[in-house]
C-alpha cells in the first residue's frame, strides 16, 4: 500500500474517486476544497495499491501545527473510497497512512467521518480500523435528520406555524438573490450570536456558480421582501440545511414553519433524508435546547456527528 500527498496532477483522478465512490459528497471535489486554500494548508492523501497504481481512497485533509484533521474547514471529512475497498484493505490503507503521518511528524489525526446517512452503501470499515488502531472517540455533535422515507408527524405548533404563515400572506420558493438573503443572515447571526457566516458572500457566490445543482437558495417572503431563508446542500440522498435565518418579522410570522413545509414535502420528498444540522450549545449537555426542540417538531430525529482522534506516535502500539 502506498499513501501519497496530494498532488495538482492528481486532481482529476482525485475527483473521479469521490464521484464514484460510496461515501463521498461534492464536498469533496477538489473545486469545493479549494476555495479556502488561503485558510486551510491542504495535507490531503492519497492511497494507491502500489506505486504508480490508481487511487483506491483519498482522505481530504489539512494541517495545522503537528494535527492532521480530515477536515478542519468542511462539516465531515475521513477516508473517501469505492466498491473496491474492503476491511482488509482499509486495514492497510490505515496502517500505511499511519507510518507516513509518523515520519512526516504528525502528533494526532483528528478524523471526522461522513454521517451514514449520506452514505449511498455501507462504508463505515474505516470507524472499524480507527478502533483497531486505538483511537478515542473525543466528541459527538447532535444531527437532526428527517427521514423522508418515512417521516413522522410534526408537532401541532408547527402546524399552525404553516398555517399562520400562509394567512399572512407569505410565500416559500428557490431565489437567486443571494445578496438579500446574506444581508438578512448577517443581521441575524450578528444580533443573536454575535458571530458572522462562515462563508463570505463572495466565497459562497463561488461556489454556488461551480455546483449550481448541489447549492440553492430558499426563501420566505412577500412582495419581494424576504423575511427567512434556508440554504441548502443537496447531495444524491440528502438535502442539507446548511444556512437557516429568519428576521423578527419572520419569526413571529412563523416564516421558517412554511419554508421547512415546502421544502420537506414539495422539493426534496424524493431525497432520503433532509438534514437540519446540529444543535450546539452551551450548559451540561452541550446543546441549544430551543433549536433541538424546533427540529425535533418538524419530526427530525438525531444522527450522531462523530469525531475521532488517534495519537499517531501510539497508534496500532500493542
Amino acid at each position: 500500500m502506498e499513501i501519497e500527498r496530494y498532488e495538482q496532477r492528481d486532481r482529476d483522478e482525485w475527483d473521479a474517486v469521490v464521484r464514484a465512490s460510496r461515501n463521498g459528497t461534492f464536498l469533496f471535489l477538489r473545486d469545493y476544497m479549494e476555495y479556502h486554500r488561503d485558510r486551510f494548508e491542504d495535507a490531503s492523501l492519497v492511497a494507491r495499491r502500489h506505486a504508480g497504481g490508481a487511487i483506491l481512497a483519498v482522505l481530504p485533509a489539512n494541517r495545522r501545527d503537528d494535527v492532521l484533521e480530515s477536515h478542519g474547514g468542511l462539516t465531515y471529512g475521513g477516508w473517501v473510497f469505492g466498491a473496491d475497498m474492503t476491511l482488509g484493505l482499509m486495514l492497510e490503507v490505515f496502517g500505511a497512512a499511519v507510518e507516513r503521518l509518523r515520519s512526516e511528524p504528525v502528533r494526532l489525526l483528528r478524523y471526522r467521518p461522513v454521517p451514514h446517512v449520506y452514505h449511498r452503501s455501507p462504508a463505515e470499515e474505516d470507524l472499524f480500523a480507527l478502533d483497531r488502531l486505538g483511537a478515542r472517540l473525543a466528541r459527538r455533535a447532535p444531527m437532526s435528520v428527517i427521514d423522508l422515507r418515512r417521516p413522522l408527524p410534526w408537532q401541532e405548533r408547527r402546524r399552525r406555524g404553516v398555517r399562520k404563515a400562509a394567512g399572512a400572506g407569505l410565500t416559500a420558493g428557490e431565489s437567486d438573490d443571494l445578496a438579500g438573503y446574506w444581508e438578512l443572515l448577517s443581521t441575524v447571526l450578528a444580533g443573536t450570536y454575535g458571530a458572522t457566516p462562515v462563508h463570505s458572500l463572495d466565497e459562497m457566490r463561488r461556489l454556488r456558480a461551480a455546483f449550481p445543482g448541489n447549492i440553492r437558495l430558499f426563501t420566505c417572503g412577500k412582495g419581494g421582501r424576504q423575511v427567512a431563508g434556508v440554504l441548502v446542500y443537496e447531495t444524491d440522498l440528502v438535502a442539507r440545511a446548511q444556512y437557516i435565518a429568519a428576521s423578527e418579522e419572520g419569526k413571529e410570522a412563523a416564516a421558517l414553519d412554511l419554508l421547512f413545509e415546502h421544502l420537506v414535502r414539495r422539493v426534496y420528498g424524493g431525497k432520503a433524508y433532509f438534514d437540519l444540522g446540529t444543535s450546539e450549545g452551551v450548559g451540561p449537555a452541550g446543546l441549544n435546547p430551543g433549536v433541538l426542540e424546533y427540529k425535533e417538531g418538524l419530526g427530525a430525529r438525531l444522527v450522531v456527528q462523530d469525531t475521532w482522534e488517534l495519537p499517531i506516535a501510539v497508534a496500532g502500539a500493542g
